[in-house]
């Protein structure tokens, strides 16, 4: 596969995963349909193995989240503002601390935003157990198992 392949392929991944914090786009289905294009299209043992892995850790992710509570986001009062803070977070916790820091930057995200909205620790403490609740944590495993995907199709492309 070329670069300009790969780099549209990186495309569809990252519209993938800001599509996971808009609700009504399918942006896990748009991370794993990616990362399967690049796998029929580079079909070596690597790229089959990172489809299988992604295809389980979506097919995983997909049945945690339908376990959770419906999101009911818009209602807590979660703007698009609290949705780019939360998703810079986790990307950012991701990459500083591989795998596990998605976690904590995705709500410190949250906090972040509510704490510049709101002016006291308190008010946004309160706020982030109510946006995590009405749906926070649906949209953490969607995008955490989609970060997953990410990072193993990032480390095939590098290293593969």
């Amino acid at each position: 596969m070329g670069v300009w392949e790969l780099l549209l392929v990186g495309v569809v991944i990252l519209v993938g995963l800001s599509g996971v914090l808009v609700p009504g786009v399918p942006g896990s289905w748009l991370v794993w349909a990616a990362v399967s294009w690049w796998a029929l299209s580079d079909a070596q043992a690597l790229s089959w193995f990172v489809l299988v892995g992604a295809t389980v850790v979506l097919l995983v992710s997909q049945t945690i989240r339908w376990m959770l509570p419906p999101r009911r986001l818009r209602a807590s009062g979660a703007t698009t503002r609290m949705a780019v803070y939360a998703g810079a977070g986790a990307l950012l916790g991701f990459c500083l601390l591989p795998v596990v820091g998605a976690i904590p930057g995705f709500v410190g995200g949250i906090y972040l935003c509510e704490r510049l909205r709101l002016g006291g620790h308190r008010q946004a403490r309160a706020a982030v157990g109510t946006a995590m609740r009405s749906g926070g944590w649906s949209v953490l495993t969607e995008l955490f198992g989609c970060l997953l995907i990410t990072g193993a199709w990032s480390a095939a492309v590098i290293w593969g």
